[in-house]
């Protein structure tokens, strides 16, 4: 090619690029002028959400709030998946990345007690107990913010890159009823994204153990996954009187419950790869002269690293039968995974750093240690790569190391956290769609 010939296409490309950033910048600020705009529309969305909570996979009142501000956007909205959950698709004016933005809907079975003017004062039924019902972890939170990122970029559609599907997730927490699946896992099984290939999937979560106006992200693994086990330990009823006719499982239960403790503080490396292992329930027995034939150990096992859970579970299988074994009886040990480990994807999370610093600033932007907490957000890693960050909602005066944590009765989120957590997510998702660096 000729000598001039090139530098006239070079000047010609140096320009476009010129053009091209000059109308990223412009539509980044149309977007978060608009975001600004709706900042009393988010927390007029979050309170009426969380003065009327929902459980996994009855939120209907909440997926009926999304779809019509969605209709009112242009959208049109897809309802009914995994029972209650929305996805609407926004498609830019230009071409461009796919990306996914998910919020999750559900509440608690959690009865509140913030004192709140909205707070919840709902009830509900939860695996055949009554139960109060609260948003205590920041899920209204998290759908008034993804609603107000979606009216932002539908105001910048026109010059907009790529297409952006919004994700209203039913049961991150779970459903009521054992057995049924979790929310992002039915979604993707029902194929969410069949005809929607995304480039990346973005998430945030608001967290009590953060200040308000600082974001926190990791990269790799941010957060542990999450099974639910349940030993059945059986044994042979008696009266209390004469334990030696029968085989106690409450006795044998409470053995093995303490050999697990072993396995985590002599049997796991937990230098290298942290474990946890809880039990929650414990139940046995009607009477206080019967010892039962059965008693039933309910809990989580949280862990990072698929390799080391496997090991961990077959060494609870092992101890479980032994200590059954040795007493007389026998365990039968069951165990669901219901979120594999949130694991950010290490390119993506670095591309996405300068966004969250543009958004906050880069002294407000924090690298979390490991969480021990789950989220079923990690399942959407199977389909693209994945970032996910928290947003922090303990007020400016309180220590985030003593506030009420996330699942607290008590859990008190400072508004201010809506602007943030909505800003830093616009600012992902246009930093994105423009391939920004």
């Amino acid at each position: 090619m000729h000598r001039r010939n090139r530098i006239s296409l070079c000047a010609l490309l140096f320009t476009l690029l010129l053009a091209d950033a000059a109308s990223a910048q412009s539509q980044n600020s149309m977007a978060m002028k608009v975001l600004q705009h709706l900042q009393p529309k988010i927390v007029e969305w979050r309170r009426d959400i969380h003065q009327h909570p929902e459980l996994g996979t009855h939120e209907i009142r909440t997926a009926k709030l999304v779809a019509d501000q969605l209709r009112a956007l242009g959208l049109e909205p897809k309802t009914g998946i995994a029972s209650t959950g929305v996805v609407a698709i926004l498609k830019g004016g230009r071409p461009g990345p796919r990306i996914a933005i998910r919020a999750d809907m559900d509440a608690l079975p959690v009865t509140e007690q913030t004192g709140l003017p909205f707070a919840s004062k709902v009830t509900g039924d939860y695996r055949g107990q009554p139960v109060g019902v609260m948003h205590a972890c920041g899920h209204d939170a998290h759908l008034a913010m993804l609603l107000g990122v979606a009216s932002a970029l539908v105001a910048v559609k026109d010059e907009l890159p790529g297409e952006v599907m919004f994700v209203f997730q039913p049961a991150e927490e779970g459903p009521p009823d054992a057995g049924d699946e979790f929310g992002a896992a039915l979604m993707l099984k029902q194929g969410i994204f069949k005809d929607f290939k995304p480039d990346a999937v973005f998430g945030l979560h608001v967290w009590a153990g953060l200040a308000v106006g600082k974001v926190g992200f990791r990269s790799g693994s941010l957060m542990a996954s999450a099974d639910e086990w349940t030993l059945t330990v059986r044994g042979k009823q008696t009266h209390g009187s004469r334990p030696w006719d029968g085989v106690d499982p409450i006795t044998i239960g409470a053995q093995i419950l303490l050999g697990t403790q072993s396995i985590i503080a002599r049997q796991v490396n937990i230098a290298a790869a942290p474990v946890v292992l809880t039990a929650g329930q414990f139940q046995s027995g009607v009477r206080f002269n019967i010892i039962p034939d059965e008693a039933k150990l309910v809990g989580t096992l949280r862990t990072f690293d698929p390799r080391v859970r496997e090991d961990v579970i077959a060494r609870f299988r092992r101890t479980a039968e032994d200590f059954a074994h040795a007493g007389g009886g026998s365990a039968e040990l069951q165990v669901v995974n219901n979120a594999p480990a949130t694991i950010n994807d290490p390119a993506l999370a670095q591309r996405m750093r300068p966004s969250l610093e543009t958004a906050v600033g880069a002294d407000n932007v924090t690298e979390m240690p490991l969480v021990t907490v789950a989220e079923d957000f990690s399942q959407y890693a199977t389909a693209a790569p994945t970032f996910f960050f928290f947003v922090g909602s303990t007020a400016a005066g309180i220590d985030p190391t003593t506030a009420p944590i996330n699942h607290s009765p008590q859990f008190l989120l400072d508004e201010q956290s809506l602007q943030v957590g909505s800003r830093a997510m616009l600012q992902v998702a246009l930093d994105y769609l423009n391939k920004k660096p």
